[in-house]
Formats: C-alpha cells, structure tokens, sequence
C-alpha cells in the first residue's frame, strides 16, 4: 500500500488550476489599472499623478508583492473557507505589500475588495457555477456579511480616521451589501462602453469616471474633504454629462481635469481600487 503523502511544513499546498487562474487575472486587473491613461490624480506609467511618494515602479514592485495573495485566497475560497482565514490572508499580503514599496500604500483597498471577490469567484466555481456572473460575485461576498461588520478597523488608517470624521460609510458597507456599485453601475458601464466601442481604455475611462462620480471616495475626503469630495465628483459628472469618451477630445478633457486635481493634490484611489476590482469581474467572466 502507498503511503499517504504527509504535507511538508513550511511549503505551501498545491494550488488549483483555478486558483492560479484567477490569481494571474487579479494581478491582470491590477496592471490594467495601472496602465490605464489619463486618469486624474492616479499614478500611470507616465505620471505619478497627485502623489510625490510613488510612480509606476512602486505599483510594480506592489504587484509582484502581492502575486502569491491572490492565488492562495483564490484556494481559500474555493475550500469554502471562514472570513477569518481570508482575512488573514489579507493582513499578511498587506505587510508584503508594505515591505515592497518601502512603507507605501499602493493596494491596500484592493487587497481587500479584489481579494474577497477573487474567494467569491472561487467559491462559486468550486460549487459548479461555471463561470459565475460579476453580479452573482458581488452578491456572494454578502455572505461574509456578519464577519466583515464585526471585523476590527484600524483607528490610526488614514481611510479610517476620514470615515469617523465625516460619518461616512467605506468600502467594508460596500462589501456587506454585495458591492452594489459595481454589481449596479460600474461592470454595466464597462460592459457597455467595451460592446459599443471594442476600445478597453475608454471602457476604462468611462467606468472610473461613474466611479468618481458616484463613490464618496475616502481618498478624495482625506485629501481634499467635502470640498475635494463635491470639486473631483463635479468634475466627473460633468464629462460624464458632455458625453463622456463619446466626445472626440475626450482624452483632452480628462487631462484637463486631471491638471485639476493635481493642484489641489486629489487622487481618487477608492475608485482607483474599484476599477480594478470591475475590470476583474468582466475577465473572470470569460475565463
């Protein structure tokens, strides 16, 4: 008889085709973020945007970082593992993150909105919904409800510190409720625009624009408060009001607006986060 093989400490479980699959297309999505030009106050290969501390080779580093997070909370998911293991899951890859960028927030949001949708859409795989809806992903996170609104928040976070200060609620809500603006507004903006135009960085645009436009993004609140908030929101509304990448110059306009927020120092890095997170449920779609 063969002896049954014993896990080895220290080394990591195999990893499910699935779980790499999705790990690479979270990583994917990232990247796609990243290269995504013009967005206003974000770091893109050619600008760092409102940020003095970071540029495009931070982001890399980060990513790089972060490659190994994604797939094992891919496996986590598709093991129907508990909110306490994803979370920390989460906490470790956050560290990882920090120690590659010298200290530097570059995913921390994403670390932890992409991450549970990558264990939501593991999940559903595991239990034969091949492959799941982005709004049946959304909406699956709602399982984790109880545990998200329980889950201790750290007090000296910058996002954090802006939510009490301005009662708000953050991207935790979000997930409980199964991400209502990207079940709701953004993946149907993106999927619109990418039927209509075949062009993903306008699809890109457009979706982070509805995002800026629609999200009470504690970026904006930290950097700018409500004024920062309503001046970056007014801003979006308005392209999205002239037409939005419909317009022939649309490029132009974002840049403009994009001028704008740098010399007030916004930078809309919750919607950053979320664009990647709807860039992400439109290729597990398809993968």
């Amino acid at each position: 008889m063969n002896a049954v093989r014993q896990p080895v400490p220290g080394i990591a479980a195999p990893r499910s085709a699935d779980a790499r699959r999705l790990g690479r297309l979270a990583i994917a999505s990232l990247h796609a973020e990243l290269a995504c030009t013009p967005k206003p106050g974000l770091v893109t290969p050619f600008s760092r945007g409102s940020h003095s501390d970071m540029d495009a080779g931070t982001f890399l580093r980060s990513l790089f970082a972060l490659r190994g997070y994604f797939v094992a909370i891919a496996q986590a998911g598709s093991n129907d593992a508990p909110f306490e293991s994803l979370r920390s899951l989460g906490i470790a890859a956050e560290a990882a993150m920090l120690r590659a960028t010298g200290g530097i927030n570059t995913h921390r949001g994403a670390i932890f909105s992409l991450g549970l949708l990558v264990a939501q859409s593991a999940r559903l795989r595991a239990s034969g919904e091949l492959p799941p809806s982005g709004d049946a992903v959304c909406r699956g996170v709602t399982q984790w409800r109880a545990a998200l609104l329980d889950a201790p928040l750290n007090p000296a976070s910058p996002g954090q510190r802006v939510r009490r200060r301005h009662a708000v609620p953050g991207v935790r809500e979000q997930a409980a409720a199964g991400y209502p603006l990207l079940r709701d507004l953004a993946l149907p903006t993106l999927q619109r625009v990418l039927h209509t135009t075949a062009h993903a960085e306008a699809a890109q645009v457009e979706t982070l624009m509805t995002l800026i436009a629609h999200t009470v993004d504690l970026n904006l609140l930290h950097r700018g408060g409500d004024a920062g908030l309503a001046f970056a929101q007014g801003q979006a509304r308005r392209f999205l009001a002239e037409g939005g990448i419909q317009q022939a110059d649309w490029r132009e306009r974002v840049a403009a607006i994009g001028q704008a927020f740098e010399q007030r120092r916004l930078s809309p890095g919750g919607s950053a986060d979320l664009l990647a997170c709807t860039w992400f449920l439109h290729l597990q779609e398809r993968a």
